[in-house]
């Protein structure tokens, strides 16, 4: 099998959709049934983001090449071989290779999506798998009480029960350590005190904008925290998951150091560049990070091996929430000083579009409540407490 990327003159209801997955058999022609799936979830919607390419091409070769190692056919799911074909392909990844639950789990998402759609165009007259109910978790819901399913659910049998992974966060002396890696690089070392300090996204801290950064002494905010509007429609550049408005806070002095840093520092980087860009944050060539913050993906995973730490952007946005969320549950005037619950208040700063996300933190923080958590810097407690 060999899995490619359509260039520009692909196109799909007469638009290019260059990087779509395309798979090949190994004589070079066609996977037909994989690729007119691939297609059709893209003219329906389901994948349309470009992001979701990838997983579901890397998804649907893995499972090809499985087929093609063990000399099986896709569509034969008769017989008491065949019919365990998915199943197979499940133990496989499990037992032999080795991967993840939960990633298993994606995969064979797309893999019995695949199936699904199959039957429906009458390539095969059966499933390879079949169905259970499962304990389901159930948010809140307007008429939950009427709920006659009793907490079950239908799932596809041949998915392996999900795990619950706790997110990962970093204590008090790893963001410490994380943070003196990159003393000698002012950009790096800022940037990374934004991503701990606001729990904003890899995306969201590529595109923040400088113009959204102020004077706290001169701006009219006695406040001890500032609140910053994010509006992806308000010509600043800045890009939110699904493009929703939310505000934030940032404390004040923070905003002051980001201040500081504004006018002394990042002009250094952005004059190396013609071109005036927005972003707060500029690259080593006075650009902004590409490719959805890509650039600082590396960055932080650089400066988190320099210490021994496995460090992404995505670690600083948990432990910015889970050490906010501890603190705020200790501090006797936050509910006053905010107006809302703790939990609410993080999921306002993460930009959850449900509580139910958000809990999550409640649940790491009643289940490893310790000095690691119960002792953030003191800034951030400095910033709960005002």
């Amino acid at each position: 099998m060999e899995l490619v990327w359509a260039t520009q003159d692909f196109t799909i209801l007469g638009q290019a959709d260059a990087g779509f997955p395309i798979l090949l058999w190994p004589s070079m022609e066609s996977c037909v049934p994989a690729n007119r799936f691939m297609r059709a979830y893209l003219q329906r919607g389901a994948i349309g983001s470009k992001r979701s390419w990838p997983s579901i091409g890397r998804a649907m070769y893995d499972f090809f090449s499985f087929l093609e190692a063990h000399e099986l056919h896709w569509d034969h799911v008769r017989g008491s071989e065949e019919s365990s074909l998915v199943a197979a392909y499940r133990d496989y990844c499990l037992d032999q290779i080795g991967l993840d639950r939960n990633t298993v789990r994606q995969r064979l998402i797309y893999v019995c999506k695949f199936y699904e759609y199959a039957l429906s165009q009458q390539w095969i007259d059966r499933l390879p798998f079949g169905s259970e109910d499962r304990t389901a978790r159930r948010k809140d819901a307007f008429l939950a009480h009427v709920d006659a399913s009793g907490g079950k659910a239908s799932a596809r049998d041949v998915m392996p029960k999900k795990r619950r992974d706790w997110p990962k966060y970093l204590s008090k002396n790893e963001i410490k350590a994380l943070l003196s890696a990159a003393a000698d690089n002012p950009h790096h070392q800022i940037m990374i005190r934004f991503g701990l300090q606001t729990g904003l996204r890899r995306e969201e801290i590529a595109t923040f904008p400088a113009a959204y950064i102020m004077d706290p002494d001169r701006a009219g905010h006695p406040q001890r925290n500032i609140q910053i509007p994010l509006d992806p429609r308000d010509g600043h550049g800045i890009r939110t998951k699904g493009s929703a408005s939310r505000s934030i806070y940032i404390s004040r002095r923070f905003m002051r150091d980001l201040r500081d840093y504004v006018v002394h520092t990042r002009g250094l980087r952005a004059s190396l560049c013609a071109t005036e860009h927005p972003n707060l944050f500029l690259n080593q060539f006075g650009t902004p990070y590409a490719d959805h913050g890509k650039g600082i993906e590396r960055i932080v995973r650089e400066m988190g091996r320099r210490v021994e730490i496995h460090a992404h952007p995505h670690l600083l946005r948990h432990t910015y929430a889970t050490h906010t969320l501890c603190a705020a549950q200790r501090s006797e005037r936050f509910a006053a000083q905010f107006g809302m619950d703790p939990l609410v208040f993080v999921q306002n700063q993460l930009g959850h579009a449900s509580i139910q996300t958000t809990t999550v933190y409640l649940h790491l923080i009643n289940e490893r409540a310790d000095a690691a958590v119960l002792a953030y810097d003191d800034e951030l407690n400095d910033w709960m407490e005002g």
